[in-house]
């Protein structure tokens, strides 16, 4: 898994045996199962992640129901909005296949800093690349019908349609379930 890691951060800086090293010695890779909370709302967000494998989700709890934000999936960075800000969270984050994921946190990234200056670099130049890859999608997603979403989503992210329940992918686009079902059955019959 270190590998998979080491083989990502090599398309953005060269990677030294010494980092490669200190990848594979930091025991920051962990299993986590399906249905586990990474972050509660309510809990501080001491942690971020990095997806190896797996499928992760963020959600808000209103008015009792769950509303999802966002999929991560392999090769993409989860980082809490209160990620060491000592602010509590006002969301969750779970784990809805069991995932394989880097764990960072601040501690660990202000050693990985000071002995490695790369990867300060490589984490702003990978936030700004996060940043506009999210801000083309929610401006996207604000502009478009709940018709369109689907179709984008199947387009752009086919694999969560596999991956991730109806429910969830229903919340995701804004919608309840019976209607991404008519949505479905649309354009299937669009298909044919």
């Amino acid at each position: 898994m270190e590998n998979d890691i080491i083989a990502y951060l090599s398309k953005y800086i060269p990677i030294t045996e010494e980092l490669k090293e200190a990848i594979i010695k930091s025991e920051f890779i962990k299993r986590f199962r399906k249905g586990t909370l990474l972050l509660e709302e309510g809990m501080l967000s001491n942690e971020c992640f990095f997806i190896i494998k797996g499928c992760v989700r963020c959600f808000y709890i209103k008015d009792g129901e769950e509303r999802t934000t966002e999929f991560y999936t392999e090769e993409e960075a989860v980082t809490p909005s209160a990620y060491g800000q000592k602010i509590p969270s006002e969301y969750y984050i779970e784990c809805i296949e069991d995932t394989i994921a880097g764990v960072g946190t601040p501690e660990l990234e202000t050693e990985m800093y000071r002995k490695f200056p790369q990867i300060e670099s490589l984490n702003r130049a990978l936030g700004e690349a996060i940043m506009a890859k999210f801000q083309d999608s929610f401006a996207g997603f604000k502009m478009a019908s709940p018709e369109e979403r689907y179709l984008n989503l199947l387009k752009t992210r086919p694999d969560l349609l596999q991956r991730a329940p109806q429910h969830q992918i229903a919340s995701y686009l804004g919608i309840k379930p019976e209607s991404l079902s008519r949505i479905r059955k649309r354009t299937m019959a669009k298909k044919n």
